[in-house]
């Protein structure tokens, strides 16, 4: 089995190399470093992104090496006009200047440490599988109450321990006044980085290092909020946060408000499927109805988790009257309180009810929808 690398270097240069060890010391990825094109071409297939040093860039062109993707070739300004003619017969599809093109190279650099891990995933390791240079993007399902007191926090939370069992999986907490995801999967004293410390990390983030620095249980990553009043979440900063959640996992759920702020209302346009949970009652849907008109011009991807109660509205009238697809429906949980309160989480077992139904709704994103 041939195990990826991140970022393949061929150069001569001492100064070259420097310079690239140190971005990459920033990006948060490795280096294989070849002193010669010969040694250089025996890597070339291996690598997530191959950067050739000018100084080699015409002994590489020389030898014809095989057509890939994300090869460019990078020196120190000034570089002289042959380089452009070499990097063409490279095979390179640019020509990067440094120390100009430098927070590029990071993000590039970045990409290839993340590529590389998925690349050994998709070898039978777990997590998402290699495509192109970043990985498959995983799967962003939001979750919103359609009223209060929905359970929608509890839906998603027991939807990503669900699929922490078979995937890698993650668990983003976007509501500041609800009741916080860490508590209800029994992780709200364990260590690791919370929004307030991700919302100040300034550059780009690398999905495995943002992955590694949240609190774990059971291969579920969970980001939450701290103890003290919750921060303003800056919109680039949370965008740049899901972008390498999501490069990092092959499912990552979303606890949105129903406040719908600036911030929430731009996840959910980038969310493959949001579950709106509805109670059954006459109010729960005048509600649930309040809230899709407002998701589906954000959205068209939405489905329904109805509360199965002996008596109210039966789920199938609920779909047709809201007018989106019913994806399952949650029955009473007999001692959930208690699971919650011993710090189990809602799903405390795969035969439970609450895990049937956070599996009929996994299971309904196999696919992503297509937009109209």
């Amino acid at each position: 089995m041939t195990t990826a690398s991140a970022a393949l270097l061929i150069t001569r240069d001492d100064r070259l190399l420097d310079e690239l060890l140190r971005l990459a010391a920033a990006a948060g990825s490795s280096l294989d470093v070849a002193h010669d094109s010969a040694s250089g071409l025996r890597a070339w297939g291996a690598a997530s992104v191959v950067l050739v040093g000018a100084d080699l860039a015409s002994r590489v062109a020389e030898q014809r090496p095989p057509r890939r993707d994300h090869v460019h070739v990078v020196g120190l300004a000034p570089l002289p006009d042959e380089v452009f003619r070499d990097a063409l017969g490279a095979g390179a599809l640019d020509v990067v200047e440094l120390p100009r093109a430098e927070s590029w190279v990071v993000d590039l650099l970045t990409d290839a440490a993340d590529a590389a891990d998925a690349a050994d995933a998709a070898d039978g390791r777990r997590g998402p599988a290699a495509d192109g240079l970043r990985g498959a993007d995983g799967h962003l399902l939001g979750v919103v109450a359609g009223s209060g007191g929905a359970g929608a926090t509890t839906f998603a939370c027991a939807l990503a321990q669900t699929a922490a069992r078979q995937e890698r999986a993650a668990l983003v907490d976007l509501d500041p006044l609800g009741p916080g995801v860490d508590r209800v999967v029994g992780l709200d004293t364990a260590t690791g980085a919370r929004w307030d410390a991700l919302l100040s990390a300034p550059g780009r983030l690398s999905s495995r290092s943002l992955r590694a620095a949240l609190p774990d249980k059971d291969g579920l990553a969970v980001l939450s909020w701290g103890t003290g009043p919750p921060p303003a979440l800056d919109p680039a900063a949370v965008r740049e946060v899901l972008s390498a959640t999501r490069r990092g996992n092959d499912v990552v759920v979303v606890d949105v408000p129903r406040s719908l702020d600036e911030v929430s209302a731009e996840v959910v346009t980038r969310c493959d499927r949001v579950l709106v949970l509805v109670e059954p009652t006459i109010p729960g849907v005048a509600a649930a109805s309040r809230m899709t008109g407002v998701l589906n011009p954000l959205n068209e991807r939405l489905g329904l988790v109805v509360r199965r109660r002996r008596t109210g509205v039966p789920s199938d009238q609920v779909a047709s009257v809201l007018g989106a697809p019913l994806v399952a429906e949650v029955p009473h949980q007999r001692r959930l309180d208690e699971h919650v309160q011993l710090g189990l989480g809602p799903v405390h077992g795969t035969r439970s009810s609450l895990a049937r139904a956070a599996r009929a709704a996994l299971d309904a994103r196999a696919t992503r929808p297509e937009r109209s």
